[in-house]
């Protein structure tokens, strides 16, 4: 039984045809609200909503725009879906268990922050019941059914909120992550799916998995609206014991399309798993393919640290904190469990705190390769699932299928990682395909500029809508978390000051010259002797120079130590290009030898 995708008829729920309806007048926020009650009545066998609020319901939040300006509120009038395990003020979470539904009073800070940007709440979406789970199929509210066919998982455990993104019910979505849940339906679904770095976003109102692990994300069309729904969304929270503070480099503005050559790591074919889906192999082939065509140059890594790290997760001791979140009803009341999510979550218990330092020290062991790998690529691209089930196969074999499902996903939280899943492909059997990015701590905003770049490189729709999702924001962002410096003398490779560069973790990218329009002088002073640089457009020569990359973090306590007469500004290289790098002031010339016609400070100190 599958649905006829894409749906012609229905509007474009992406944020900028949104907010042209709204500025042309032609929809308004509560004429949307109404067609997506109407629709959901079309799609009630496919288990999407838990609670899918009413017009009496939402009727506050639609006349608190009244007094919100569009202009600052990037969110105004955009509906959004929020996955059943995150508090919404005066409607109950569920969790996908009756039995542990309770009211809340007030929402989660993730969820009051974007209804402050305008967002209007549409309804609680059916998960993985606590969670538990990767396909979408353990909740007693029912399977969840894929946008693209009715006989297919939707993954989990975001599984409504993920497919009422694809089928037009709300613009963007909130989801969880803890070992996949916020990428594996991205990827069944044709979504961007952001699995922040852990802290990102508050955990306030959130009904913990692994408290530990978790981190809430969000489902979008594209990388355009997944970066405004991010920054509404982020924030730090005192009340959250895992918030952290943003880093300037990770910021809203950093976002944009990742321009130059990319190198990234992929997995070594021998450690590829399908589970004998031979079409998302394919698909998977077709998309390193394509993008080596636009510059991405591919550096195989080893996948088995990777691994070993996955299988802690559900082999390990982590199960003890789905215990922990899980009690009382799982001593109390088990019955009122999903047996399958009951079979995995009550041997938590047993641990003992032994286990749990051991596999702490195992990680920590493995982690240390890992990331030793990734410092060598700008992100790691994986597929984000190895094979798309049916519903029925997965109910044959859940626990194991469930595995499968989780064999590129579930290291990440372990290590902390952010990633983004973002589709690439249609099988032949129309069935989305995608691949996921991963990169380091804070590398939520570049992660989603290489996502724009590949969205650029792919143009699929939104979801299964009719309309295209390729993103419109070309702003150019180059490489993050370094700041690129030019050097001409005693900061050279292999000279007295190089350790200052090396020992901050700069890293040399070239060996080149300057433009023809500089004079090179040998400072009086020292130890150790030093040149300056001045800028000469009328009688000026190319000037031998390194181009080193700072870590961003480490480029102020450079910059301060750097003595008079030298200083920092910005330097012309012989392609063209301004760069940061030493300049010298000009009274500091008076009593110099100019050394231009050596062209370059070590030819001077060789002569």
């Amino acid at each position: 039984m599958s649905i006829i995708a894409p749906l012609n008829t229905t509007t474009d729920m992406g944020f900028s045809a949104l907010t042209q309806a709204y500025q042309s007048h032609s929809k308004t926020p509560a004429l949307v609200m109404a067609e997506i009650r109407e629709r959901a009545k079309d799609f009630e066998s496919y288990n999407i909503w838990i609670h899918l609020l009413s017009e009496a319901e939402q009727a506050p939040y639609l006349d608190a725009l009244k007094d919100k300006d569009p202009a600052s509120h990037p969110l105004w009038g955009i509906p959004f879906a929020i996955k059943d395990n995150i508090d919404l003020a005066g409607i109950p979470t569920t969790a996908a268990c009756p039995e542990f539904a309770y009211t809340p009073d007030s929402s989660a800070q993730v969820v009051q922050q974007l209804i402050d940007a305008g967002a209007i709440p549409v309804g609680k979406t059916n998960l993985d019941q606590f969670a538990t789970g990767l396909n979408g199929t353990r909740s007693p509210y029912g399977a969840c059914h894929n946008a693209f066919d009715f006989d297919y998982l939707s993954g989990g455990s975001s599984a409504g909120s993920s497919v009422a993104v694809a089928l037009g019910l709300a613009s963007f979505s909130l989801g969880t992550d803890t070992a996949g849940s916020g990428r594996i339906p991205a990827c069944f679904n044709n979504l961007i799916g952001v699995k922040p770095s852990i802290g990102l976003l508050s955990a306030t109102g959130l009904v913990p998995a692994c408290r530990s692990l978790d981190c809430i994300t969000l489902f979008a069309y594209n990388t355009d609206d997944a970066n405004t729904a991010l920054a509404a969304a982020e924030g730090f929270d005192q009340r959250d014991g895992y918030s952290r503070q943003n880093p300037f480099s990770n910021q809203e503005r950093q976002y944009g399309l990742r321009e130059g050559e990319l190198t990234v790591g992929i997995i070594a074919p021998s450690q590829l798993k399908f589970f004998g889906d031979e079409q998302y192999a394919k698909a998977y082939q077709a998309t390193l393919d394509q993008l080596s065509e636009q510059g991405f140059v591919f550096k195989e890594i080893d996948y088995a640290p990777f691994d070993k790290i996955a299988k802690l997760l559900y082999e390990g001791p982590w199960v003890s904190e789905r215990y922990i979140a899980t009690q009382p009803l799982i001593d109390e009341n088990p019955d009122a469990v999903f047996p399958v999510v009951r079979e995995i979550i009550a041997p938590g218990g047993k641990p003992p705190a032994t286990s749990l330092f051991k596999a702490q020290y195992r990680i920590k062991a493995l982690q240390q390769v890992c990331l030793a790998q990734m410092s060598e690529v700008d992100c790691l691209l994986t597929p984000t699932a190895g094979r798309h089930f049916t519903i029925d196969e997965m109910l044959e074999e859940p626990i194991k299928r469930n595995s499968e499902l989780g064999y590129y996903t579930n290291f990440m939280n372990l290590i902390d990682l952010a990633s983004v899943a973002v589709p690439t492909q249609f099988t032949h059997a129309g069935m989305p395909f995608g691949v996921t990015l991963v990169g380091p701590t804070f590398s939520d905003r570049m992660l989603l500029s290489i996502a724009n770049r590949i969205q650029q490189t792919f143009p699929l729709p939104k979801g299964a809508l009719a309309y295209p999702a390729r993103p419109t924001n070309n702003t150019k962002v180059a490489a993050p978390d370094g700041i690129d410096v030019v050097v001409c003398g005693a900061h050279l490779e292999g000279q007295p000051l190089n350790w200052q560069l090396t020992e901050r973790g700069a890293t040399l990218l070239a060996k080149t010259s300057t433009a023809p329009v500089y004079r090179l002088y040998a400072l009086a002073g020292g130890p150790p002797m030093r040149p300056g640089m001045q800028l000469n457009e009328g009688n000026g020569a190319a000037i031998e120079v390194e181009v080193w990359r700072v870590p961003s973090a480490e480029f102020g306590s450079f910059v301060a130590g750097i003595p008079a007469p030298l200083g920092i500004g910005k330097l012309k290289l012989a392609d063209g290009r301004l760069v940061s790098g030493f300049i010298c002031e000009g009274y500091a010339l008076e009593d110099a030898q100019d050394i231009t016609e050596f062209g370059g400070w070590r030819a001077y100190l060789n002569a």
